[in-house]
């Protein structure tokens, strides 16, 4: 499975922003996306996950309430809505896949997942 984000850039405090992410390759199978972020100096981590059905998401405390993670599995595509923005936010933002059987399966950490994109900057100015 290749992944390829894009629509970061730079957006005012307050402001939104929707990352998107395609997947290519074995999009026949069932499999679990997520969000990751890395801020300069820091580690990568957790932002939000949803299942293959889209019935079951989960979001870090961080973001919860302001981010929404959503997908369209017609075009193999998982999107991260994030409104609100805080400077905090700004973080180069990956997007992560894994195959799985479960309809309902999420994944919360880096090593539930196998696949990577390149990741997309998002800047967010106070």
């Amino acid at each position: 499975v290749q992944l390829v984000e894009s629509g970061g850039g730079l957006v005012q405090a307050g402001g939104s922003l929707r990352v998107s992410c395609v997947a290519s390759g074995r999009t026949s199978s069932k499999y679990i996306m997520g969000w990751f972020r890395q801020a300069p100096g820091k580690e990568r981590e957790f932002v939000a996950a949803i299942s293959w059905n889209g019935g079951r998401t989960y979001y870090a405390d961080s973001v919860k309430g302001r981010f929404t993670i959503s997908r369209d599995n017609a075009k193999n595509t998982v999107y991260l809505q994030m409104n609100s923005l805080k400077p905090e936010d700004t973080a180069v933002y990956y997007c992560a896949a894994a195959i799985t059987d479960g309809y309902y399966y999420i994944g919360r950490t880096e090593s539930d997942y196998a696949y990577w994109g390149q990741g997309t900057q998002v800047t967010v100015s106070s």
